[in-house]
């Protein structure tokens, strides 16, 4: 067994863990009246959340050393540097594309199924504080410095810095003594932490799932049933034909493998919801278990974790037409063409702020005269939903990748069929 195999039964273990978190959360939640207040906020506070954001902290402890070292370390070995510019010019053209076919599918389930609006009082909302203009992402992709870019975790900033520094070393790399050749032992020693890290994951996602159960026990629909349904039919649908279709179109790539070896990524999307929390497991599989060279895998899943938000362009779809239906207004097909470019827009800016979804939201409704207060009831089950989104959006970042490297020639087909 190699020391940079992932820890054996791994899937197995995390669900497990999953499980037995729900399990013992819910007879915490629903049983409170027979456990004294004291013992059940300690099991809250210092056993489910506690654990949970550890472990949470721990993954985001690595994303930002990890991008930069395997980003550099793939463009420093790069023999023809004219491959940087057609991996790049490929990734983001698929990721539109993609985001812009998952608005449309929205919009289309929505318009079949009828999607209704919530017939109850509306309560007020205020939209988080927050920028997410197409001025402000250009802006961040060109820190002015660059420590405050590490620091802030502004992955945009990380991801230009490392290809100016990757760039800078594949030109300099005979002057300075083979110095990239230190980036990818560095890039290794992250890959090992990134394992070490795995190997608690079954104990993680078992306190992020009891810390979301603790707070909310497991009556998530009640009257937006509808709207929850629909979400995460459209949100499967997208994860299952889309990306099928673009791996089979584009890269004639066996779907059914590619989401076998996905199950561990999209189990730790799903319980972190967070896409950039999840780079680093993103990585190793993308680059070990599906075939795709570093050169570019460490480019493609930085970038997508920024700007891939293919979940969260369906929730804004169907979530608009919800809303306008709640507050009986009928919109017109130039009305969806603009929700269609708004959520391409929205989705590019969304990851580098907080709240971001709820953000890129409000702008929408905004342009379309719609009320932001009808974002609360978005609000009640968004948690859940959320996780549904983040797996979806990695997976998406992990197919694009596939189809780029195969593009490329950069993908081990033997590898990835194995």
């Amino acid at each position: 067994m190699s020391q940079l195999d992932p820890p054996k039964n791994l899937t197995r273990n995390v669900l497990v863990g999953m499980f037995a978190g729900v399990f013992i959360a819910s007879l915490c939640f629903y049983f409170q009246d027979f456990i004294s207040q004291s013992v059940f906020l300690g099991i809250e506070k210092y056993l489910f959340n506690l654990g949970g954001q550890i472990f949470k902290n721990l993954l985001l402890l690595i994303v930002v050393p990890l991008v930069f070292f395997s980003l550099v370390s793939g463009i420093s070995s790069l023999s023809n540097m004219v491959k940087l510019g057609s991996i790049a010019s490929k990734t983001v053209l698929l990721y539109l594309l993609t985001t812009a076919f998952a608005v449309m599918i929205a919009i289309f389930f929505g318009w079949i199924f009828n999607i209704s609006g919530y017939e109850g009082e509306v309560a007020s909302f205020n939209a988080p504080a927050g920028e997410a203009s197409l001025y402000d992402t250009v802006l961040r992709v060109f820190p002015s410095n660059i420590f405050g870019a590490f620091v802030e975790n502004n992955m945009l900033g990380i991801v230009f810095i490392s290809i100016l520094f990757g760039i800078a070393l594949n030109l300099t790399d005979n002057l300075t003594d083979n110095l990239s050749k230190n980036f990818e032992r560095l890039n290794i020693v992250f890959m090992k932490i990134v394992l070490i890290i795995m190997s608690f994951a079954p104990i993680g996602v078992f306190c992020l799932m009891g810390s979301y159960v603790m707070d909310n026990g497991l009556n998530i629909f009640g009257d937006l049933i509808q709207y929850v349904l629909i979400l995460i039919f459209v949100l499967l649908f997208h994860l299952f034909f889309t990306y099928s279709l673009v791996l089979k179109f584009f890269a004639n790539l066996n779907p059914i493998i590619f989401f076998k070896k996905m199950r561990n990524v999209a189990l730790f999307a799903f319980t972190t919801s967070s896409s950039a929390a999840t780079i680093p497991v993103t990585l190793k599989t993308v680059t070990d278990e599906l075939g795709v060279k570093k050169d570019v895998s460490s480019f493609v899943v930085p970038v997508g974790a920024t700007i891939n938000m293919d979940g969260t362009a369906i929730m804004q779809g169907l979530a608009t037409m919800f809303i306008a239906s709640t507050v009986g207004v009928d919109l017109s097909m130039i009305e969806y063409i603009q929700i269609v470019l708004l959520a391409m827009v929205a989705s590019i800016g969304a990851a580098a702020v907080p709240s971001a979804g709820t953000i890129t939201l409000a702008l929408i409704l905004s342009s379309l005269g719609l009320p932001l207060d009808a974002i609360g009831l978005i609000l009640a089950v968004d948690r859940i939903l959320d996780m549904i989104r983040t797996s979806v959006n990695v997976s998406g970042d992990a197919a694009v990748a596939c189809v780029v490297a195969n593009s490329e020639e950069l993908l081990d087909k033997n590898l990835f069929n194995k």
